[in-house]
């Protein structure tokens, strides 16, 4: 993904109501994987404007397909709540294949050139290298042709 576009996008949210939940779309977070696609091409469309049709589906089918969001760049508040359904499960580490590394759980990310972060849910690492946001991936995997 061209640099410019992504920190365009970095910070900023979209919300999709069906009157139960609300999906929170994070463009700057996503990296492209197309689970969500594929889980649920009736409600996410990446050609059509908007992309994403909430009332396509139900309330519990919408949140088992945001659950496995590779990025978290999709999440859901209960409607009348503040903050994002928050997720405590043991950590789990996923190969995903040809591109990320996925972290299902909450992590924090140390390093010399980093300052300690915490993140819950999902984090996506780079595997390929071309990341322009690392050590998360970005999606960069797909027009590198990475194999893993």
């Amino acid at each position: 993904m061209p640099t410019k576009r992504r920190k365009k996008n970095m910070g900023k949210v979209k919300e999709y109501s069906n009157g139960e939940i609300t999906i929170l779309w994070e463009p700057g977070k996503c990296i492209h994987a197309g689970e969500c696609v594929k889980a649920l091409p009736q409600v996410y469309d990446p050609n059509a404007r908007p992309w994403l049709k909430i009332e396509n589906a139900n309330t519990p089918e919408l949140k088992a397909q945001i659950a496995k969001c590779p990025s978290a760049a999709l999440t859901y508040k209960e409607v009348g709540t503040e903050s994002k359904e928050a997720v405590s499960a043991p950590l789990e580490i996923e190969l995903m294949e040809n591109g990320p590394l996925l972290a299902h759980g909450t992590v924090t990310i140390k390093g010399k050139d980093y300052k300690a972060t915490s993140k819950a849910k999902v984090t996506a690492f780079c595997r390929c290298g071309a990341s322009m946001n690392k050590p998360y991936c970005d999606g960069s995997h797909v027009k590198s042709g990475f194999q893993g």
